[in-house]
């Protein structure tokens, strides 16, 4: 099979999946239309090329994959519409050079396109709409989502080579959902484009329904496996959070307790109106001693809080983050699974029961066509494994964000912690107001 040629789609294959049209309305995985993508071609001479030999077997990397393009997509401004506000993104494009503007509900006719030319692909899934009520939260989390859905198609072999992906990220009309929708419905789906579709039964190995039973369990199991790190994740970094914000209020009671006055008027913590009796003023000197070096602890403080929140919020970037971006992509595998089942499988034993109900030879050709496309979503799918276990390396990056993001936020902490010892000396008085530090339990001191 190795040098092949790729014939053109065969003429009764055309007819029998034109004459099964109608039947294929109701079905999103006959119903597609994706593009050939050996058609259309990246100036960029970085572009990954198709591997020589048998078609079916993919070569990308991790960071050829990354390499593709990746896409910012940041919130703008609300804007009052004549009833209820809306979000608006802008989505940016290292890979188009571009910059537009998307509703969500540009997002999710981009989606259906999506499904509509490549049935038998991963096609990650959307975050929800917009409920009522949605605060800052809502907003933030699905615009996050968003971006991992648009940097996961923006990188998918077959979509980042399709004209659609250009006009979502490109196209600075006011109408993008009307031209993505003809860019799509103008054609059939990858099934009717692609070349190799009617012979994807050559290429793929003959025990691949055990083969796609296995892949499915075992990916089932790492999906879950990264579930439960991302969940744990998201509590380490949360942690990190409200440390940030004890350690600043903690600060900010030091530096209250600093302002209370020796007498009379009114303090920072309250209005205390109780002079100090004669026995408290005797250590008025020491009081004001604890006031100055009180100050200066909550600059400390405050430090440790931002050192803190800074720790937090690299994880949630770069840690949780990309657990949500490989668990996207697991779940679109898993989506892909059921469609293959539910979809290709449920239409072709339809077809088959649909006895007397049609003409003969009519009915031979569309359950030759319903086994041609259940070939091409196997061969899909077994192309669709081979970007997943190409993503895996992904978990050293993960592992590695985390690993540095705790060491440099315990360094910074740690230098932190070790300029404020110094100052806590003014904190505690001897003998003759003698000021001594606090001794450490290395000093031997007896607990009791």
């Amino acid at each position: 099979m190795t040098g092949r040629a790729m014939d053109p789609l065969p003429a009764a294959a055309v007819a029998s999946s034109t004459e099964a049209e109608a039947d294929e309305e109701a079905d999103p995985l006959a119903a597609g239309s994706p593009v050939q993508v050996t058609d259309r071609r990246d100036p960029d001479p970085s572009r990954m090329q198709m591997p020589q030999g048998n078609p079916l077997l993919l070569s990308y990397t991790l960071q050829e994959l990354l390499a593709r393009d990746t896409v910012q997509v940041e919130l703008i401004p609300e804007k009052k519409g004549l009833f209820l506000k809306h979000v608006e993104y802008e989505v940016s494009s290292q890979r188009f050079k571009s910059s537009v503007y998307r509703r969500y509900n540009d997002f999710v006719v981009f989606h259906e396109m999506l499904l509509h030319k490549f049935p038998y692909r991963m096609v990650p899934a959307l975050p929800p709409k917009r409920v009522l009520g949605a605060d800052r939260e809502f907003i933030e989390g699905r615009r996050r989502a968003l971006k991992r859905f648009i940097n996961l198609v923006a990188r998918h072999p077959p979509f980042s080579e399709d004209t659609i992906l250009k006009l979502f990220l490109s196209f600075s009309g006011s109408d993008v959902q009307n031209k993505l929708k003809e860019a799509a419905q103008c054609v059939g789906d990858e099934f009717m484009n692609c070349k190799l579709a009617t012979r994807a039964k050559d290429f793929l190995p003959s025990d691949i329904q055990t083969q796609f039973a296995v892949s499915r369990e075992l990916i089932r199991n790492i999906y879950n496996s990264f579930y439960k790190l991302r969940d744990r994740a998201e509590r380490i970094a949360s942690r990190a959070i409200d440390n940030a914000a004890d350690l600043l209020i903690f600060g900010k009671e030091l530096r209250q307790v600093a302002f209370f006055r020796d007498c009379g008027d009114v303090s920072a913590l309250g209005s205390d109106t109780t002079p100090l009796p004669s026995w408290a003023a005797l250590h008025l000197s020491t009081w004001g001693s604890l006031k100055q070096a009180l100050k200066g602890l909550s600059v400390e403080f405050a430090l440790l809080a931002d050192k803190a929140a800074q720790q937090g919020k690299q994880e949630e970037n770069d840690v949780v983050e990309k657990l949500n971006l490989f668990l996207d992509l697991l779940q679109s595998y898993k989506d892909l699974c059921e469609r293959h089942e539910k979809g290709v499988l449920h239409k072709h034993q339809r077809a088959l029961h649909k006895d007397g109900l049609m003409k003969r030879q009519v009915q031979e050709n569309m359950i030759q066509t319903m086994e041609l496309r259940n070939y091409f979503s196997l061969y899909c799918l077994h192309q669709e494994t081979q970007l997943i276990h190409a993503y895996l390396p992904l978990t050293s990056h993960i592992l590695g964000a985390f690993v540095n993001s705790q060491i440099q936020g315990h360094k910074e902490m740690g230098k932190v912690w070790d300029d404020l010892k110094p100052k806590l000396s003014c904190l505690f008085a001897g003998p003759h107001n003698a000021l001594t530090p606090p001794r450490s339990p290395q000093d031997g001191v007896c607990p009791h």
